[in-house]
């Protein structure tokens, strides 16, 4: 019996092999077979940006605290190979209705923001709810996406299992848990899947990785180099 294949969202985009969290990146993941591509979020100075860390240092030429910084000046840095931090509009239009795309919130107050962007690619660009995942470790923001924007289908971030935990996503409303690959066991997989629940592990690059994934029967994983997931 073949393993099902796996859904893979492009991590950061191609982060294995371009600057995270580009266009460039972006372009690269949907150019290696990626079916989605996860992407983090910040609002800063009324814009969306695109990038991980709440410092600038690592991936740009820029220093100080992301959300402390002016949009202009944000968009002023490099982000690796000449790359701009680009906006979530423009990773939207990257993509193109070409494959998912799930939004990681990763600063405060970004869910509202996020949840009306989507709205309106999916009232007035063509897009629909099924396109679009918002996660975050931030589950009050999960909950508020939801509130504002019911379609809006939420994963779960997670690192450490508890009790309760599938119980608690499914309160939340959650399509997915999006867990830490040392978090994932058969058991998860099995109970995520009797309350209707989607499991996607992160971060997998390694081809044994790969194969354990298989094995335990989760949806999808997360990886930086999306042709990994292609055979």
């Amino acid at each position: 019996m073949t393993a099902k294949k796996l859904f893979c969202f492009g991590h950061r985009g191609a982060c294995g092999h371009e600057p995270e969290n580009t266009v460039r990146s972006v372009r690269r993941a949907l150019e290696l077979g990626a079916d989605g591509v996860e992407v983090d979020v910040y609002f800063v100075d009324g814009q969306l940006v695109v990038i991980h860390d709440d410092t600038l240092e690592r991936t740009t030429n820029g220093c100080g605290c992301v959300t402390h910084k002016s949009f202009a000046y944000l968009r002023s840095l490099d982000a690796g190979m000449g790359e701009r931090i680009p906006t979530l509009s423009e990773i939207f239009a990257t993509v193109n209705r070409r494959g998912i795309i799930n939004v990681e919130l990763k600063g405060p107050h970004t869910a509202a923001p996020v949840a009306n962007l989507i709205a309106e690619q999916v009232n007035h660009g063509g897009w629909n709810y099924g396109d679009f995942l918002v996660s975050s470790f931030d589950h009050a923001q999960l909950l508020e996406t939801k509130q504002l924007q019911p379609e809006i289908r939420i994963g779960a971030l997670i690192e450490k299992t508890r009790r309760g935990l599938v119980q608690f996503a499914e309160d939340l409303g959650a399509y997915s848990i999006h867990a830490g690959k040392r978090c994932v066991t058969a058991d998860l997989v099995a109970e995520s899947h009797r309350h209707g629940l989607k499991v996607f592990a992160f971060t997998i690059n390694r081809p044994k990785e790969i194969s354990r994934m298989k094995m335990l029967g989760v949806d999808g994983v997360f990886s930086d180099f999306p042709e990994r997931l292609a055979d």
